[in-house]
């Protein structure tokens, strides 16, 4: 497997040009004293903690006798010295219950024993105040990055042992998540969600909801600036950090034709009546559990009637796709009845070519309908597809069913009319014994609804 770095980062650092902190015997005497003494208070054990030693065990279940290294992974260059905000892997984070406050280069340790594995978090442990790493260590010194966590008290809050991580030795044959059958086992583990992660993603899907009404009570603001859509993009952005660790993706802040790029994040044009927004964004909240939700609104508050068109039937494939989904259906099921509805729909405007057996709408909709989602946007992507793509719905799976439809502004296929129209609607749906739940219901999604949603929030009438 991979080295595990002993840095905190995935590069070296040339600080030569640099000031660097004074050395001498006498300064380092000074920094290192007359400090009010800090009692080292435990915390109590995680909500997680026990959900998370379950998981562990189920993952190490799949590997008698063999020592699995699970790395949580270095922090990510932006630029030269700097780097992204850290986020450990969504394995690592899973099988510990260590979310947003992570370690850089922590590794959770699977070691054979008779009858099963002990687990061991390693991480890099505080400097003492007695050191020069304190306050020279621009990486982890407390003087740059504030206080850091002692292996006890992550002990205490994970309920797993700790231990430093130079005491860390990688062994010739340890198997890590750069192992195929690693990343599957612990892809195909989070399928289905346990009792804390069901209720953490409601609680995503409830802080997003809150991001979409901020975005609507802007809209007048980003209406009046040349690059609204960074105005939607930032709004959105603001609820995700007030509310848990950031957003879950780049956010998709798309106006006009711009709704019609599946992935638009450039987010750099203008908000203008009479336009659609479509809005795809999710706050991933600080145990890392992310949503995943797009609404499609009139930015003026009102629909014209092409838009109501395409609008209602994305919405009608949404709800034919939802209405199937129960244990026991297979998960390519759900994408194929919203697909029914999509050519119905298409083909009755009198937009497709004769029906050869040719499936001519996925010119207007080539994405899926539906992916897993947890601690990864796109989740469990490393499952093989007989559990994915071709597996059976069970109880606790949560994934999106987000249909669109999508009209390029130069699509010489399409009436005029349509084009530059984009239209998606995303909702979280959960597995449940009896069917499922929308986990994203209480945000408006009828036209009607949507209207008087836009309308109330950003001070209109229509």
């Amino acid at each position: 497997m991979t080295d595990i770095a002993q840095s905190t980062h995935e590069v070296e650092i040339d600080n030569s040009n640099r000031s660097t902190t004074p050395q001498t015997d006498t300064f380092v005497e000074y920094l290192s004293t007359q400090w009010a003494d800090r009692p080292e208070v435990l915390p109590a054990a995680l909500p997680v903690a026990a959900h998370a030693a379950a998981r562990r065990e189920a993952f190490a279940a799949q590997f008698p006798g063999e020592r699995v290294v699970v790395a949580a992974g270095a922090m990510k260059q932006r630029s030269n010295d700097t780097f992204y905000q850290y986020r450990a892997h969504s394995a690592f984070a899973h099988l510990t219950g260590w979310g947003s406050a992570s370690e850089p280069c922590a590794v959770l340790v699977f070691e054979p024993r008779e009858g099963g594995h002990d687990a061991t978090v390693y991480f890099r442990e505080r400097a003492g105040r007695d050191s020069d790493e304190f306050f020279a260590n621009s990486e982890i010194g407390e003087f740059w990055i504030g206080p850091r966590p002692s292996l006890e008290q992550v002990a205490a809050a994970l309920g797993v042992a700790t231990a430093p991580l130079d005491a860390f030795t990688a062994g010739e044959h340890d198997r890590g998540l750069d192992d195929a059958e690693v990343a599957r086992v612990a892809s195909e583990l989070r399928l289905v969600k346990d009792a804390y992660e069901l209720d953490e993603m409601q609680r995503a899907v409830d802080a997003t909801a809150q991001g979409f009404d901020d975005v609507l009570a802007a809209l007048p603001q980003a209406s009046a600036h040349p690059r609204g859509e960074r105005i939607v993009e930032g709004v959105f952005n603001q609820r995700a950090r007030l509310e848990g660790n950031t957003v879950g993706y780049e956010t998709i802040a798309a106006s006009g034709p711009h709704a019609c790029t599946l992935h638009w994040i450039q987010n750099d044009g203008a908000v203008r009546e009479g336009d659609l927004l479509l809005l795809d964004a999710g706050v991933e909240l600080d145990s890392l559990y992310t949503a995943d939700i797009t609404r499609t609104v009139p930015i003026s508050g009102t629909f014209t009637e092409v838009q109501r068109r395409v609008y209602e039937t994305v919405l009608e494939a949404a709800d034919a796709a939802r209405a199937i989904v129960q244990p026991g259906i297979h998960f390519r099921d759900v994408h194929a009845a919203a697909m029914e509805v999509i050519e119905r729909r298409t083909r009755e405007w009198g937009i497709l070519p004769a029906d050869d057996g040719t499936a001519y709408y996925r010119r207007y909709m080539v994405h899926g309908t539906s992916h897993h989602l947890g601690m990864d946007v796109h989740d469990c992507a490393q499952a093989r597809r007989d559990m994915y793509m071709d597996g059976v719905l069970q109880p606790g799976m949560v994934f999106t069913i987000e249909p669109g439809l999508y009209f390029q502004p130069d699509d010489l296929t399409v009436p005029e009319e349509y084009r530059g129209i984009g239209v998606r609607i995303e909702d979280d749906i959960v597995v449940t014994q009896g069917g499922c739940i929308n986990l994203s219901a209480d945000i408006p999604r009828d036209a009607d609804e949507v209207e008087n949603w836009v309308r109330q929030l950003r001070g209109t009438r229509p």
